[in-house]
């Protein structure tokens, strides 16, 4: 079995990116966890119970480790969306956003480039 050099980061970036499919994708997730961490800590004895709290059992207090840690364990996760559902969405909220003047309307109204 081969052993990790010893880095100064732990866990290994390289098991952080067996976990997702690229840099990126890592660099938002963790990110947006370590968000979340802090959230939590600064909203402690404020009585929100909507953020979740930390994961894992971590000796570092800073929120971008733990939430590290959380990725490398798979506590911490991501979902793709499909981009055909986000496509369908757009159109969706398009449609029922915008929906034609009145017959009325339109004929009092001049066109935007007239210069009459």
């Amino acid at each position: 079995m081969a052993e990790h050099e010893s880095t100064l980061m732990d866990p290994p970036i390289e098991d952080l990116l067996d976990k997702v499919d690229s840099k990126f994708t890592l660099v938002a997730l963790a990110s947006r966890r370590a968000r979340q961490v802090n959230s939590y800590y600064h909203s402690l004895g404020e009585g929100m119970g909507a953020i979740v709290p930390p994961q894992v059992a971590s000796v570092s207090g800073k929120p971008l480790s733990i939430a590290l840690e959380e990725v490398a364990e798979g506590k911490a996760t991501y979902v793709r969306p499909d981009p055909s559902e986000v496509a369908a969405e757009a159109e969706a909220d398009d449609a029922s956003g915008a929906e034609a003047p009145d017959a009325s309307d339109a004929s009092d109204a001049e066109p935007a480039g007239s210069g009459a």
